[in-house]
C-alpha cells in the first residue's frame, strides 16, 4: 500500500494572505510544516497540492527546491486538487493535511495510519469527532473512496473542503482516532494574524528545535497559558461555515477601522456574522458575492446611487469612452461645464454649480460658501445626527458611538466642546424651534433636508424660506438622497419652494461618484474669496456620467417610475400585515420607502427578514431603495418570499422566540434622526 500525504496550501487566503509562506523566525511556515510531516515512518510521499493561480508559484518554487513534488489545480474545487495529486502518484491511501497546520505531529499522522490499516476502513480521522487541538487534523483514506466522492458529488462545500462526502453517515466505512481528554477548545491552526502570532510564540520558545512533539506544545499551554491567549476567541473551524465576503469583512476590520469607508455597508448593520459584505458584480437590480452566489436587491441599492439599476448600458458605454479618451488632464474636462448647465437650467432660480464627488464634500462645500456668502460662522442644522462630522467637521453626531459609549470631544447633547455655540440643531417641522434659534443666535445659514420620514406640516417650508430671506439668512436644501427621486431635480420643487443653495448627490451618476452644489449667483461668487478646491473634483467620469444619466432618466421619465413603484410596494406591506395581523409603519420617500414593525423586538424581526430572505437569494430588510430596474416581476417574487416570514413574525408577536431563530446576533439600529 503505497500512502501519499497530500498537503493542500496556496498564496490566496482569504482571512490571511499569502500565510504559507510567511516566516516564522526565518523559515517560511510551510517549511517547517513540510519538515516536520517528513518525519512519520509511516508516509511514502509527501506531495504539495495548490492551484494554478499565479500568485502560488513562488510556494510552487520554493516546494520544489526543498525536494518535494507539486502539483497545481483548481483554486476552489480542492477534492478534484488531490484526485489529480492522488493520482500522478499512485497511492492507494492519501493523508490529508492542510497548509496551516505547522504543528502537525508526525508521530500522531503515523499513528492515525496504522489504525486505518489496521481498522480495514474507508475514511479514518481524528477530527470527527474532534478531540484533539485544533492543528493537528490528520485525515487518512483510500483512494477508492476519494474517487468515489469525486463522482457523487458536486456540492461545492464537498468539493472545496475535499472530506465532508467521506464523513457522510451510511456511505463509507469510517473510524476515528480520539483522544483521552477532550482538547478540541485549543486552538493551534493558522488562519487569522492572531494565530500567526501564537504559533510564531510556541517556534521561538522551542527554538532551534523544531522538532518537539505535541504533547510538549500542550504542556507548554499548560504552563505558559499568556502565549496562547492571542486566538482562543475564534471558534474552531470556523471558516468552513463563512462564505469569502464574511472571511474578508473579518480580515477587514483588522486593517480598515469600522471595516469599510461607509457606515451604512457595515455587514453588522444588515446580518452580523452572516452577511456576504463584497459583491464581484451587479447589474440591474442583481448582486453577485464573491462566492458567485447570486442575489435580487430589494434592499438598498449601493445607498441609493442606482436609479437606473446596476451598469446601466447607456452610463457605462460613455464611462468607457471617456477612460479610452484619458480621465485627467492639465486641462479642465468640457463635461464638468454641460453638468453645470443642465442643473441651472433644471432649476431656474440657481445660477451656478460647483462639483464635487461625494455627498460629504458636497456639503461642506455648500456650508462653507455660505458661511463666507453670509459673512457669520453660525449654523442652524435639521437632519441626521451624525451627518454633520462630514459638513462642518464638527463631530455633531449621536453622543453615542454604536456600542454605547460617549464619542471623544462630545458633550452629552452630541455637540462638540469646541464648537458648541456654533452650530444649533433643530426638529423638522418645528418652525418655533428654529424660530427661537434664529431669535436667540446671530445665525447665518440654514441647512436641511426638504423631506424626513414624513412631510412638511402647516407649510413648515415656506415659513422657513420667509424667515432665511426676512433675516438675510442662506438657506441650503440638502438634496443629495431625495434629488432626482419624486421629480426631475430636486424634492422642493414638489412644494413649490426655493432654496438660495441645494446639493445633489446619489442617483447623480447612477454609481459613479458626483456630487453638485448649485446656488445664485450672489452666494455662489463667494466661493471666490474662500478656498475650496480639490484635484480629483476635476476628473472627468463623474460628469460624464451625469450628463448621461440625466439624459436617460428625461427620456424614461424615472422618477414617475420608482415613485408609482416604491408606492405598490408600500402598498403590498400593508397588505401582508394586515393578512398576517400584524401592526408596521411606514417612513420614507415613496422612492426610498420603508417600514418598521410596531413591537419591542422591531430590530430582531428585521434581522430574521433579513437572515431569511438571504437564502431565498435576496437582499432585503425593512426599506427598499427603488430602481427602473424593480419590474412587476421582480417585486411579485420578492413578496411571494416574503409572505410566510410574516408569517412566522406574527408567531413570533404571539410567543414564539424570534432570538431563537436567528443564527447571530441582532443587527445594529444605525444613527438616530433628528425628525
Amino acid at each position: 500500500m503505497k500512502v501519499v500525504a497530500i498537503v493542500q496550501a496556496r498564496m490566496g487566503s482569504t482571512r490571511l494572505p499569502n500565510k504559507v509562506m510567511k516566516p516564522i523566525g526565518s523559515v517560511p511556515m510551510i517549511e517547517l510544516l513540510l519538515a516536520r510531516l517528513s518525519r512519520a515512518k509511516e508516509i511514502d510521499q509527501i506531495v504539495l497540492a495548490t492551484s494554478a493561480d499565479e500568485r502560488n508559484t513562488p510556494l510552487v518554487s520554493h516546494v520544489r527546491n526543498l525536494g518535494y513534488e507539486c502539483v497545481r489545480g483548481s483554486e476552489s474545487d480542492v477534492l478534484d486538487r488531490y484526485l489529480v495529486a492522488a493520482r500522478q502518484y499512485q497511492a492507494d491511501a492519501v493523508v490529508r493535511i492542510t497548509g496551516d497546520c505547522p504543528l502537525v505531529d508526525p508521530a500522531l499522522v503515523d499513528e492515525a495510519i496504522r489504525r486505518f490499516k489496521l481498522m480495514n476502513v474507508d475514511y479514518l480521522s481524528n477530527v470527527s469527532p474532534a478531540t484533539y487541538p485544533d492543528g493537528l487534523d490528520t485525515e487518512v483514506f483510500s483512494f477508492e473512496a476519494l474517487e468515489r466522492a469525486g463522482r457523487e458529488t458536486q456540492e461545492p462545500f464537498d468539493r472545496e473542503h475535499v472530506t465532508p462526502y467521506l464523513r457522510r453517515p451510511g456511505l463509507f466505512r469510517q473510524g476515528a482516532l480520539a483522544h483521552t481528554e477532550d482538547l478540541s477548545r485549543l486552538r493551534w491552526t493558522v488562519d487569522e494574524p492572531t494565530d500567526f502570532e501564537v504559533i510564531s510564540k510556541v517556534f521561538a520558545h522551542f527554538a532551534p528545535d523544531i522538532h518537539f512533539l505535541w504533547t510538549e506544545v500542550l504542556a507548554l499551554q499548560q504552563a505558559q497559558p499568556d502565549i496562547f491567549a492571542a486566538n482562543h476567541t475564534i471558534i474552531r473551524n470556523e471558516g468552513a461555515s463563512m462564505g469569502t465576503g464574511q472571511k474578508l469583512w473579518k480580515r477587514a476590520k483588522a486593517v480598515i477601522p469600522g471595516g469599510n469607508m461607509l457606515l451604512s455597508k457595515r455587514a453588522e448593520m444588515f446580518l452580523p456574522e452572516q452577511w456576504p459584505a463584497y459583491f464581484s458584480k451587479a447589474k440591474g437590480c442583481r448582486v453577485w458575492d464573491l462566492d458567485g452566489n447570486q442575489y435580487i436587491d430589494m434592499s438598498i441599492m449601493g445607498i441609493g446611487t442606482n436609479i437606473l439599476g446596476y451598469g446601466h448600458p447607456e452610463v457605462d458605454a460613455v464611462v468607457h469612452k471617456a477612460v479610452d479618451a484619458g480621465n485627467m488632464s492639465t486641462f479642465n474636462c468640457p463635461e464638468e461645464v454641460y453638468l453645470a448647465e443642465k442643473l441651472v437650467e433644471l432649476h431656474p432660480w440657481a445660477d451656478m454649480a460647483r462639483l464635487a464627488r461625494s455627498g460629504g464634500e458636497a456639503n461642506a462645500i455648500a456650508i462653507r460658501i455660505a458661511r463666507a456668502a453670509s459673512g457669520k460662522d453660525k449654523v442652524a442644522v435639521c437632519g441626521y445626527h451624525g451627518w454633520h462630522d462630514w459638513y462642518l467637521s464638527a463631530n455633531l453626531g449621536d453622543d453615542k458611538s454604536l456600542d454605547g459609549h460617549l464619542l471623544p470631544g462630545l458633550e452629552p447633547n452630541g455637540v462638540p466642546r469646541n464648537l458648541k455655540g456654533t452650530v444649533f440643531p433643530f426638529n423638522y417641522n418645528n418652525y418655533e424651534e428654529l424660530e427661537n434659534l434664529v431669535n436667540s443666535h446671530d445665525i447665518g445659514v440654514i441647512k436641511m433636508e426638504v423631506v424626513r420620514n414624513k412631510g412638511p406640516e402647516d407649510n413648515f417650508l415656506h415659513k422657513v424660506r420667509k424667515l432665511a430671506s426676512d433675516r438675510g439668512i442662506v438657506l441650503i436644501f440638502d438634496e443629495c438622497t431625495s434629488g432626482f427621486r419624486q421629480t426631475f431635480g430636486g424634492l422642493h420643487k414638489l412644494y413649490g419652494v426655493e432654496p438660495d443653495m441645494a446639493m445633489f448627490g446619489k442617483a447623480l451618476g447612477n454609481g459613479y461618484a458626483i456630487t453638485a452644489t448649485i446656488g445664485r449667483r450672489e452666494i455662489m461668487e463667494a466661493a471666490q474669496s474662500t478656498f475650496i478646491s480639490s484635484t480629483f473634483w476635476t476628473e472627468r467620469i463623474g460628469p460624464t456620467a451625469a450628463v448621461k444619466t440625466l439624459e436617460v432618466m428625461e427620456r424614461m421619465q424615472s422618477w414617475d417610475i420608482i415613485t408609482q413603484t416604491g408606492l405598490k410596494i408600500r402598498e403590498r406591506w400593508q397588505q401582508l400585515a394586515d393578512k398576517h395581523g400584524l401592526q408596521i409603519a411606514h417612513w420614507g420617500l415613496l422612492a426610498l420607502t420603508g417600514y418598521t414593525f410596531k413591537s419591542n423586538n422591531a430590530l430582531a424581526y428585521k434581522t430574521l427578514i433579513t437572515q431569511e430572505m438571504l437564502a431565498k437569494g435576496y437582499l432585503a430588510g425593512n426599506s427598499v431603495y427603488v430602481s427602473t430596474e424593480h419590474t412587476p416581476e421582480i417585486v411579485d417574487g420578492y413578496f411571494g418570499a416574503l409572505d410566510s416570514l410574516f408569517a412566522l413574525i406574527k408567531e413570533c408577536e404571539e410567543g414564539r422566540d424570534v432570538m431563537g431563530l436567528l443564527k447571530g446576533p441582532v443587527c445594529h439600529g444605525g444613527f438616530k434622526r433628528l425628525n
